[in-house]
């Protein structure tokens, strides 16, 4: 509702899902799907995401970002990824939904980006993409979580860039959605973890342009292979520390693009209003498919990327011609980093930085 810029919710519905969320929200640390269940870092990133849109100080002063702090602590792994949840999973969606929250809030450190770096260089494939866990398959939703996680521990130039973008650029299909996987059907969420993942390396270029000429100069050696062999130098050592972890996220967002779009805007703006959108309201996988609120806020979101990829200033609005429609098709802009609205993002940053 906010990237289509509408007005603000109704005060009393609004009222309501701060009160549903502090009612999601475990005593030691983060939020869990429902009243009472136990904390998860993808219900923990959706319900961090939600009172950071609502914007109200009532909906950020209900986040008790200590104990949160100590959930993701113990989420951290001696591998230097996180775990979903007690006991579950380690992937590369957990060190996502970790880094994004602890940098929205202001909280991120040493202790929770220690070794992470490393963990995710290992999820990158032979094919370019990243998958979710070591020696598994290339990913386009792990693919966006782990160059964003990348971005906002300040290590992006560990991964192979240009072999990232070899995979990710050829998985728009011939209808110019994205597909998730290699040989698999577009669906219209990956307008935005792929899509997504283009709009970040345009800010990326001169990473890029750095690592090919670093390749040339190692007889064709990737940038990943380097990158793997100088990794017992000090790498992460001589990276400036907490203070920038701070604010990578705001420089991120007033990052110009330093390259034109990487993708077929239009084609992908006229996948997600044709094929994924749904007369009734919202939007779906593809023609056939149900329409659900995941596809909804993803579809959006990857449209609203792609009508601001052709922009190389931050701050412009981008042209008529694309913008597919009337341009009142236009939506808001979402930060690129965290999916939420760029205008919500800056009060958050506000007032978690003077909380």
């Amino acid at each position: 509702m906010y990237l289509m810029q509408r007005e603000r919710l109704d005060p009393e519905f609004e009222s309501a899902v701060v009160d549903f969320l502090s009612r999601c929200q475990d005593n030691d640390g983060g939020y869990g799907g429902g009243p009472g269940q136990m904390p998860h870092l993808a219900t923990t990133y959706a319900a961090v995401n939600a009172l950071v849109t609502l914007g109200s100080e009532t909906a950020l002063s209900s986040i008790n970002r200590d104990s949160l702090y100590k959930f993701l602590l113990r989420m951290k792994d001696s591998s230097g990824a996180f775990r979903m949840h007690n006991a579950g999973e380690i992937d590369v969606r957990a060190c996502y939904t970790a880094i994004s929250v602890a940098s929205l809030l202001n909280i991120l450190d040493n202790e929770l980006v220690k070794d992470l770096g490393t963990y995710i260089m290992r999820c990158q494939t032979y094919e370019g993409g990243i998958a979710g866990e070591p020696y598994s398959e290339a990913h386009g939703g792990y693919t966006f979580c782990g160059l964003a996680t990348m971005i906002l521990i300040n290590e992006a130039d560990r991964l192979d860039l240009p072999n990232l973008i070899n995979w990710v650029a050829f998985r728009q299909g011939v209808e110019c959605g994205f597909q998730g996987r290699t040989n698999k059907l577009v669906d219209g969420c990956y307008s935005f973890w792929q899509g997504g993942v283009l709009a970040l390396i345009q800010k990326l270029s001169s990473i890029v342009d750095e690592q090919l000429e670093s390749s040339f100069g190692n007889n064709g050696r990737s940038p990943a292979k380097s990158a793997c062999e100088s990794a017992s130098s000090d790498l992460v050592g001589e990276r400036p520390h907490i203070g920038n972890f701070l604010d990578i996220g705001f420089e991120f967002s007033h990052r110009d693009n330093e390259i034109g779009p990487l993708f077929h805007t239009i084609g992908l703006q006229h996948y997600i209003l044709l094929c994924s959108q749904v007369l009734e309201g919202g939007f779906k996988d593809k023609p056939g498919k149900s329409r659900d609120f995941y596809h909804s806020c993803y579809c959006l979101s990857g449209l609203s990327l792609s009508q601001y990829s052709c922009t190389s200033d931050s701050d412009s609005l981008p042209p008529p011609e694309d913008v597919l429609g009337p341009y009142s098709n236009l939506l808001k802009p979402t930060h690129p980093l965290y999916n939420v609205v760029l205008d919500q993002y800056y009060k958050a940053r506000e007032y978690f930085h003077s909380a």
